[in-house]
């Protein structure tokens, strides 16, 4: 819900401020919209970390206080390919990408009168295979808002799903292969010679990652969810 609302406003203010351009300017790139096919690459910066869900009896049975999920800052690259279905306001998108995630856990541990701290750091390397929707609005002067929405496969090629562990030296299992949803919006800017835009967009796990493996580290946990931000920059030609 809290997402519905932030993208909702989000679109209202990029409106807002498209309407407010009363001069009609000269339109760059007026052939955009007329092709069928545009390619281009992105850029951009990432947040990830886990949407977690916890057994309920962690201080009866682990001995455990809390488990915090923190944020890791990441950055990501991709190449574009954008179909037109039918109207300029339509595209399919795919957007192959490679992208560096990491997550940390941070587990508060209370034995023998004594409180103990453990850090988690799980880092990801990624392929994703994002296919999303795109709906934008119409074009005024060389601005338009849009909304995206889809799905994508990521392929973790940092994974140790199939490492062996240590007992007395565990680390977190976290499954190679995710399907994620995707939700977010953004704005274009038609330049001279090619369009730019910013989105931000938010990839929630269909899956539970969590590989359990029956050690202090996972046993706590019920399920995990991969959870990225991702606040990107495109250009396409």
């Amino acid at each position: 819900m809290r997402i519905l609302i932030f993208l909702s406003v989000y679109l209202f203010l990029l409106s807002s401020f498209s309407f407010s351009q009363r001069n009609e300017v000269t339109k760059n790139y007026r052939n955009f919209d007329r092709r069928n096919i545009h390619f281009g690459f992105m850029l951009g910066v990432n947040t990830a970390d886990f949407s977690t869900e916890y057994k309920g009896n962690l201080f009866s049975e682990f001995d455990l206080l809390s488990i915090e999920n923190r944020r890791q800052p990441g950055f990501q690259l991709g190449i574009i390919s954008s179909l037109k279905l039918g109207h300029p306001s339509l595209r399919l998108r795919f957007i192959p990408s490679l992208s560096f995630q990491e997550k940390v856990l941070n587990y508060t541990y209370f034995r023998d009168g004594e409180t103990s701290f453990h850090e988690e750091r799980t880092g990801s390397t990624n392929l994703d295979f994002p296919l999303l929707f795109k709906f934008r609005t119409l074009r005024y002067n060389n601005f338009a808002a849009y909304i995206i929405t889809g799905a994508q496969y990521s392929l973790d090629l940092q994974t140790k799903e199939f490492s062996s562990q240590s007992p007395a030296n565990p680390f977190l299992k976290i499954k190679r292969d995710d399907f994620q949803g995707q939700i977010g919006a953004g704005v274009d800017f038609f330049l001279p010679f090619f369009k730019f835009g910013m989105e931000l967009k938010l990839s929630h796990g269909i899956i539970n990652a969590l590989v359990p493996d029956n050690t202090r580290l996972s046993n706590p946990i019920e399920a995990l969810y991969n959870r990225v931000w991702w606040f990107c920059f495109t250009f396409e030609g």
